[in-house]
């Protein structure tokens, strides 16, 4: 059975819970990627922060970047555990119209898993229906 911790990606870094957005911003260019998990003081995901939070949310809406932490947009965050399998991590990702979802084992982040995770991962038919699912 392949498991969540077979397709992740490990090694995932957060942006601090009291970060501003300028620096989320800056960690997202210089890591590539569009979202960061967002953790705190005890190490643990309190949330995820994306691009188009920062630029939708806060740009848009006239936020002070330098004052807003990235912690007020921690909302809920949907994850997954290193030990299920490929299918329970469809359906999170599915049911929730998700690109993207954290790995957690022992309470702690471990990992992402990412559409790019799962091209590398699952056949063609069944990567399409994973993108009709989560982009209709």
């Amino acid at each position: 059975m392949t498991t969540a911790r077979d397709i992740m990606h490990p090694g995932v870094q957060c942006v601090d819970e009291d970060a501003n957005l300028v620096e989320a911003a800056r960690l997202m260019r210089d890591l590539d990627v569009g979202s960061l998990p967002i953790c705190g003081e005890d190490d643990r995901l309190h949330g995820i922060i994306t691009d188009r939070d920062i630029v939708i949310r806060a740009v848009a809406g006239g936020l002070d970047l330098t004052t807003t932490k990235a912690s007020e947009f921690g909302c809920h965050v949907h994850w997954v555990d290193a030990s299920d399998s490929l299918s329970e991590v469809l359906r999170t990702m599915e049911d929730n119209q998700i690109r993207r979802v954290p790995v957690i084992e022992d309470h702690r982040l471990v990992g992402m898993v990412s559409e790019a995770d799962l091209a590398r991962h699952l056949p063609e038919d069944r990567l399409a229906s994973f993108v009709e699912r989560v982009y209709a």
